[in-house]
């Protein structure tokens, strides 16, 4: 492979780990923000059990997903620097805001509410953490942003004299009509998770023989991670929907890669379920399909037309094989088997998840444990699994794409930097993933310890009033 392979790889391999992190943090501080508030509201002691017990595995996985969105950002200067000075004056400003605004807010008023007990009033601790959820919220959108204007590039001129891109509109560049439609779809399924990873710890404490009296916390625990599940996929699943239309105007291309459809349908184009072809993707051997899906999806209705891939092949090879040699690429095909692929297990591993959260509100009713010894791995598999439906959906996104950095402005060959050599890209990737398993197995470690330990017996919070000023700072609560 050249460093232009390698260098996909490597941010495919960084940004996939990274994103492992992030629906978690997302989701989990807007539950933990939730049961301080109920604390704060109620004085229900098991609210405040549960928004200490589940701050701290949402402490340890931000520490991580901290660590690795950092080297996202060195990507761009190590292995696309042709890129980053092309786009460097768009995709800049929302970076930067991001982190100047969005990453200081959630770890300054993080930082607040881990030391912050006792020492300030108890609703702005609570506060605190509804903060840091706002600023998890502020830097997925501003990240999002600058992703949008890689699928749909608006709010720029392209300068001949410097051979950049320029920022015109700032304002166009947030408002773009992918990322109206991304966001939403993103923090939805975020959420899924969030609700997944209370679910799935709560249920299995209370299918623990010794949980003694605190069967009650776990099942409302079990209950409320269940409902945001089924709440949040049905978030999915709407603005979902209206991501595929938007998809289908401004990357036709994505959609057709979606359903492998080489040809176009004037109509009630069907949607495949399952498709046994050939490698490339390229010939169908069998196929289970729904009639007019695919047009629904793509249009808004049945009988609606789709574009195929070799009708816009041919006209992408017209519209931009004979102008800037930025434009200029062999196939102008993204990958068909794994955007087809990665486009249906997005789908199939969300339902999956709905399922078990909806088993799960309703073996728990009344005063009934799961007891059942499948749900031993249905509980190691509902957090897991919209965690990978993230993952999907952003390959497929991301692989859709190609062979595009930015959609008909800029080929993903352009923009690899011409400096680095395929050596010093297998050196930074070695070197990157025995770091990123070591990681791994401190994040496992630490979150199954603190997962086993479960929510501590309740303690009376000191007020600023009876605090000892003097006493240390400790992240043990």
């Amino acid at each position: 492979m050249d460093n232009l392979d390698l260098a996909r790889w490597q941010f495919a391999i960084t940004t996939v780990y990274h994103f492992l992190f992030v629906p978690v943090t997302i989701g989990m501080s807007a539950l933990v923000a939730w049961y301080h508030s109920a604390w704060v509201r109620r004085r229900r002691e098991d609210d405040l059990r549960l928004a200490k017990f589940f701050g701290k595995l949402f402490t340890i996985n931000f520490a991580l997903g901290l660590v690795t969105g950092i080297v996202q950002e060195f990507q761009f200067g190590m292995n696309w620097s042709d890129y980053s000075r092309f786009v460097g004056d768009i995709f800049g400003a929302p970076l930067a805001i991001e982190a100047l605004l969005a990453f200081f807010l959630e770890s300054t008023f993080l930082g607040l509410w881990i030391f912050g007990w006792g020492r300030i009033p108890e609703k702005l601790h609570a506060a605190c953490m509804w903060i840091v959820h706002v600023g998890t919220l502020l830097s997925a959108y501003f990240i999002l942003a600058a992703n949008s204007f890689m699928q749909n590039p608006v709010g720029y001129r392209y300068n001949p004299q410097t051979k950049r891109a320029e920022l015109t509109d700032f304002v166009a560049v947030l408002t773009n009509k992918v990322q109206l439609v991304t966001f939403p779809h993103v923090v939805t399924a975020a959420y899924m998770v969030g609700g997944a990873m209370v679910m799935a710890v709560a249920l299995w404490h209370l299918r623990r023989r010794e949980v003694g009296g605190d069967a009650g916390m776990y099942r409302r625990a079990t209950r409320l991670g269940a409902v945001v599940v089924l709440v949040a996929g049905l978030g999915v699943a709407v603005t979902g929907d209206l991501q595929g239309k938007i998809m289908t105007e401004v990357q036709p291309m994505k959609m057709a890669a979606a359903e492998a459809l080489y040809e176009s349908s004037d109509g009630n184009a069907p949607f495949s379920l399952l498709t046994i072809g050939s490698l490339d993707g390229s010939e169908e051997k069998f196929a289970v399909t729904v009639p007019g899906v695919l047009s629904f999806l793509a249009t808004g209705h049945f009988d609606g037309s789709v574009q195929g891939i070799n009708e816009l092949k041919a006209e992408y090879a017209q519209k931009y094989g004979t102008g800037s040699p930025l434009t200029a690429d062999a196939t102008y095909t993204p990958n068909i088997p794994l955007s087809y692929w990665s486009f249906r297990l997005m789908i199939g591993v969300g339902v999956l998840a709905a399922l078990i959260a909806l088993l799960a509100l309703w073996t728990t009713r009344g005063e009934r444990v799961p007891r059942a010894r499948w749900w031993h791995w249905a509980i190691m598999a509902a957090p897991l699994l919209p965690i990978f439906g993230n993952s999907f959906g952003w390959i497929f996104t991301e692989v859709g794409r190609q062979p595009w950095l930015v959609f008909g402005v800029m080929a993903t060959r352009t923009g690899v930097s011409p400096s680095v050599s395929a050596g010093e890209v297998v050196t930074s990737m070695v070197v990157y993933t025995l770091l990123y398993g070591l990681l791994a197995v401190v994040e496992v470690k630490l979150f199954l310890t603190y997962l086993r330990a479960g929510a501590l017996p309740f303690e009376e919070p000191a007020t600023p009033a009876t605090h000892d000023d003097d006493a240390p700072l400790a992240f043990a609560y």
